[in-house]
């Protein structure tokens, strides 16, 4: 039997779901995008806020807030749409997804720093990096933080993480990005993680 896990609807959580076997479930840009059409439309019937994404090739990670629902049913319900959409797609049999998401509670402001951080260096973090520049990564929150002129999905939260800078950094998504680039962070992720290379 599965043990239900208790959550703080006024926490941030940082979310990881792997594929099955280390399966590359957004491989392409269709699957990208169509990962980001399931959040939107989850997002319209069960509300919640984020404040950093990363989708890599076979894993994502999220700093997730519910609004108004439980973590677990925002989350059954994105996955099992992405799902659905990715099985029609490519014809695939069985579950892509490895396990249960990963969901750790981040309650401080140093946290959500850290966290934050350590999501949008994914790309850079590899054994070979991904992308030279963060910023030309383009499946994660922090180009939108580089240029928060750009038009950012609904439920990205650009006001929050630049509030909680330290001195001396000033206050603004600039300055973020800045801190995100100055500092290599580490996050506590689910327990197989070592399985998995981004």
């Amino acid at each position: 039997m599965t043990r239900k896990r208790e959550f703080n609807p006024h926490s941030y959580y940082h979310v990881i779901m792997r594929g099955n076997n280390r399966q590359p479930i957004y491989k392409t840009k269709e699957d990208m995008f169509e990962l980001k059409r399931t959040l939107l439309h989850v997002h319209a019937e069960y509300p919640f806020t984020m404040l950093a994404y990363c989708v890599m090739t076979n894993h994502y990670h999220f700093l997730l807030k519910p609004v108004r629902d439980p973590l677990d049913k925002i989350m059954q319900r994105i996955n099992k749409r992405y799902s659905i959409s990715y099985s029609k797609r490519y014809g695939h049999v069985g579950q892509i997804y490895q396990k249960r998401y990963f969901a750790k509670e981040v309650d401080s402001r140093l946290g959500l720093l850290t966290v934050s951080s350590y999501i949008h260096r994914n790309p850079i973090e590899t054994k070979v990096p991904m992308v030279e520049k963060l910023e030309l990564y383009p499946y994660s929150s922090f180009p939108l933080y580089v240029d928060d002129e750009k038009d950012a999905p609904t439920f990205l939260n650009r006001q929050l993480l630049k509030e909680l800078l330290p001195e001396p950094f000033a206050k603004t998504n600039t300055a973020y990005c800045v801190y995100c680039l100055s500092y290599r962070q580490t996050a506590e992720e689910d327990p197989h993680s070592e399985w998995f290379d981004p």
